[in-house]
């Protein structure tokens, strides 16, 4: 090789890793430089706690160095989880320059804990699995789950939208074509990625990617304190970056994505003080910030009583077990041995056929055909709630529940499937395989704080409402830091879908309001 044949290729090379490290729109870095920056940043969080919520995926090296933050930008959006990368990625493609800042160390937010899936109806998955759905069907069963009082415009345009959801996210490389069951739901409509594992991660790594992808700035250790105004109008932040250096960001409009107040107990304990005592499934950053700055603003709130308890939660870890488990077929059991209630029903109903129980736990118990169905499963194994026998009688022994007593119930619930009729609860749905494939498994599980249904007030347009129920310019919010759509019980699958469709729209027309200005 001549030297200027070396030459030229070592400035070709140079040019390429240099392209490489500056990629996604010069919002990151090279590798290196990019880390050692994000190490700077979580050394200066006071709060180590938080990093212990880091998971893989959500890595390091996906943020955007504090050296490249900007004095202002079209769309703030304040909160990293599901619903503020999905609304970034809207804005984005709606020509817009949005920033992200998320409060933790992390992206993902509760999201990352999602687990059954996302709920949508008149899918193409569905089509192609001959699973016959309708809107109106999706919107009468949420509604009754709500026990009718659900906001009635919000979810007619949630069911209506749930397809397109599913689409977009197939469209961006986010493919949810696994579809099972959740409680209080007559047909297969709860996503999950194709090999049936957990959606949150999932989803939280495919929304990172594409943030990435299209060069949007995330900013992690970004506490948002306040939202600004001027003239009537949401136009920035004030946010705090490693807890010491506070700046105020300039927007044309504010997006707040900051999830609920599920980890806050002083607010839940104002507005539910039976709730005192429960361990919460939600991740250390749900406090309700969101919420607050808002109703300093002017906003009004929705619902805020309205809490769901989940009814499978492993205690000692306060870790949600997912609805699929129960979706693909397992049974609640008591320390009797015995089923109590109709499994697929409701949260609240199951929930409180739980506290029902002196002792106020129970096991779910399944087999080797729902563990191979719910890749979830090995991650309960992974942190040791699950225990594990060859037959029911040792695995009654583990429980320590009486052997005959568990056999019995098992048979009695295997010739229920068999028939398809459940005689003693009613169960019509999971109920596709039965429980005789050992080795079989039990998890204890007891209630534990799961979702605050209640939040801040929007329409269907995602902007935030004041008490007169009118728009405030320039202020959008979406997932679970609104409330309403949900009414006094959320389905299980409904809040990813939630975030994603209304995530989507306050991209969109946040997009639309600034383009206006």
């Amino acid at each position: 090789m001549t030297k200027k044949t070396t030459t030229a290729l070592i400035l070709v090379l140079s040019l390429v890793l240099v392209l490489a490290g500056c990629g996604g729109g010069n919002q990151n870095q090279a590798k290196n430089q990019t880390q050692d920056q994000n190490q700077s940043q979580n050394a200066g969080n006071k709060d180590k706690g938080k990093e212990a919520e880091a998971v893989s995926g959500a890595s390091q090296t996906s943020y955007t160095p504090i050296d490249q933050l900007k004095d202002k930008y079209d769309i703030i959006i304040v909160g990293a989880g599901g619903a503020g990368m999905t609304a970034a990625l809207e804005a984005k493609a709606s020509g817009m320059n949005p920033v992200i800042f998320e409060k933790m160390p992390v992206a993902g937010g509760n999201t990352t804990k999602a687990s059954s899936g996302m709920n949508a109806s008149e899918t193409k998955f569905q089509k192609e699995q001959g699973i016959e759905d309708s809107n109106d069907l999706f919107y009468e069963e949420t509604l009754k789950g709500g026990h009718d009082t659900n906001d009635k415009e919000m979810l007619r345009f949630f069911v209506d939208n749930s397809a397109a959801a599913i689409d977009w996210l197939d469209s961006i490389g986010i493919r949810l074509n696994n579809i099972t069951i959740t409680g209080g739901m007559s047909e297969k409509r709860t996503h999950r990625p194709e090999d049936g594992s957990a959606v949150g991660q999932y989803l939280v790594n495919g929304l990172l990617k594409n943030v990435n992808e299209q060069g949007i700035p995330l900013f992690v250790n970004a506490d948002v304190k306040e939202i600004t105004e001027k003239d009537g109008k949401a136009n920035g932040v004030k946010v705090l970056f490693n807890q010491t250096d506070e700046k105020t960001i300039e927007a044309g409009a504010v997006v707040v994505t900051t999830g609920g107040f599920g980890a806050n107990m002083d607010m839940i304990s104002k507005v539910r003080p039976d709730l005192q005592g429960y361990v919460t499934t939600n991740q250390t950053g749900s406090t309700g910030d969101g919420i607050q700055m808002i109703e300093k603003l002017g906003g009004t709130t929705v619902d805020m009583d309205q809490i769901q308890v989940h009814p499978t939660v492993q205690q000692e870890k306060s870790y949600l077990i997912g609805e699929a488990v129960r979706g693909e077929g397992a049974i609640l059991v008591s320390s009797e041995g015995k089923r109590f209630t109709n499994e697929m029903d409701t949260r609240d109903n199951v929930t409180a056929a739980i506290n029902k129980l002196p002792e106020k736990s129970a096991y779910l118990v399944f087999d080797s055909g729902v563990k191979s169905r719910v890749k979830a499963i090995e991650q309960y194994e992974k942190m040791g709630f699950v225990l594990q026998a060859d037959s029911t009688e040792t695995l009654a022994g583990q429980m320590s529940v009486p052997a005959d007593a568990l056999k019995t119930t098992l048979d009695t619930w295997n010739g229920a499937v068999k028939n398809k009729k459940d005689a003693e609860f009613g169960r019509t749905t999971g109920m596709d395989n039965d429980l005789s494939a050992g080795p079989y498994f039990a998890i204890k599980i007891g209630p534990g704080i799961h979702y605050t249904m209640g939040g801040v007030k929007i329409n269907t347009n995602t902007e935030v409402l004041n008490k007169e129920g009118q728009a405030i310019p320039g202020l959008f919010a979406a997932g679970e830091v609104t409330g309403g759509l949900h009414g006094q019980n959320r389905i299980g699958g409904n809040s990813v879908a939630e975030i994603i469709i209304f995530g989507r729209q306050a991209g969109i027309k946040s997009a639309e309001y600034v383009k206006a200005q």
